[in-house]
């Protein structure tokens, strides 16, 4: 029996026809672990499909891929539709997916605790990073898809708040395999032109597949590193993201976030007129209790007036002029009577009037001489008599 030989080539391209034709192999639905997972620049995603015995190369192409509802990431439990084929190329044989559906909710959960714990040990959550939101933001960055009800829902919220506020929209995919960088290339845009206050990232509700970008590690450390505030308004209020514990802020829906990023005109305007009645009841007030101060202190003064108080100067002076007048009088009067006293007592023993009665008085060298013992023994005294004095020498006869 004569058997054909054949090229490499025409052999593969004859396993890849046989394969192609089997039912089985052109309808497989098979399920297992993804590894060596890579998202190739063209879109096309490359990774293995293993179990504990054994693993098959998958590839999916980009239209396809655009099509997911999540990231795929190493690890993850996923179910995978699509046909096992050859790549006549090198022989091999792959698997080409056409649709991929995560085996039950747990393997996102478990990759959501996760990449958390890990965001979290690495400080992205720590308040101590968070930067304060504005009060009162004139331009508020929104991150969302142009097309879905989300957008619809902030620009209605924050028109019917306040009509001032502009609002600038980055249209960026909100799910699907590269839903994760277009938010990213929308933070990245707005810290570089710097022309918002404030960044708000949203998407409406959805399942955890469908919000499965947001969990994003790269689109994490970028809202991390803004320098611009970000506010997460993603999903439902029960939902939670990565995003929604790095962000700044979170706004349990679109609707809220735009409620809490728009200051209302009208809350403003009540809120400055209450501060109007209180500034001019506390004014009025004031003044009130400065006129009632003034006129306590009015009857003060006039209780304690300076011409009353002058008055009652003078009179208190005529008193104590009168009082030093008396008492003058009278020390006079009694200066006079002693200096009558003393002149009399004065007259009664000066010595000038004693010699008027014939008496003399002697004096020698010592003083005056008024002993006769002493007189003997002088030879010369001074004798003072009425009318003078002069000096005689004495000569003492028994």
């Amino acid at each position: 029996m004569y058997i054909k030989i054949i090229t490499v080539s025409e052999l593969n391209n004859y396993i890849k026809k046989v394969m192609d034709s089997d039912f089985i192999l052109s309808n497989a639905n098979i399920k297992g672990e993804i590894s060596n997972f890579k998202a190739h620049s063209s879109g096309h995603l490359y990774f293995s499909l293993k179990d504990d015995f054994g693993k098959i190369n998958c590839i999916m192409f980009k239209m396809k891929a655009e099509a997911l509802s999540f990231k795929p990431e190493n690890g993850m439990e996923v179910v995978i539709k699509g046909k096992v084929s050859v790549y006549p190329k090198d022989g091999a044989y792959q698997l080409y997916c056409e649709e991929m559906k995560l085996e039950g909710i747990g393997t996102l959960s478990a990759a959501f605790e996760k990449m958390k714990a890990k965001l979290n040990k690495e400080g992205l959550f720590d308040v101590k990073h968070k930067k304060q939101i504005p009060e009162y933001p004139n331009n508020i960055g929104v991150i969302t898809s142009p097309t879905g009800a989300a957008i619809k829902d902030i620009i209605n919220v924050t028109r019917r708040r306040n009509n001032g506020i502009n609002i600038v929209i980055y249209p960026a995919l909100v799910q699907g395999i590269n839903s994760a960088s277009s938010v990213i290339e929308g933070i990245n845009y707005f810290n570089k032109a710097k022309n918002v206050d404030v960044i708000l990232i949203a998407r409406g509700g959805g399942s955890i597949e469908e919000l499965w970008s947001f969990n994003d590690e790269a689109l994490a450390y970028a809202i991390f590193n803004s320098k611009i505030p970000t506010v997460s308004a993603v999903g439902h209020e029960t939902d939670f993201t990565i995003s929604d514990f790095v962000s700044d802020l979170r706004a349990p829906t679109p609707s809220a976030g735009a409620e809490l990023l728009s200051f209302s005109t009208v809350m403003e305007k009540d809120k400055l007129k209450n501060i109007n009645k209180q500034l001019n009841r506390g004014l009025f007030n004031y003044i009130k209790g400065e006129k009632d101060n003034l006129m306590h202190l009015k009857k003060i003064v006039l209780l304690n007036s300076p011409m009353a108080y002058i008055a009652n100067a003078y009179s208190e002076l005529d008193g104590l002029k009168k009082e030093l007048k008396g008492y003058t009088l009278r020390k006079i009067q009694m200066e006079k009577e002693t200096l009558v006293r003393l002149s009399s007592l004065l007259n009664a023993h000066n010595p000038l009037n004693v010699l008027n009665k014939g008496y003399s008085i002697i004096e020698g060298d010592e003083g005056v001489i008024y002993k006769l013992e002493k007189l003997k023994a002088k030879e010369e005294v001074k004798i003072t008599l009425k009318d003078g004095s002069g000096r005689f020498k004495i000569k003492y006869e028994k």
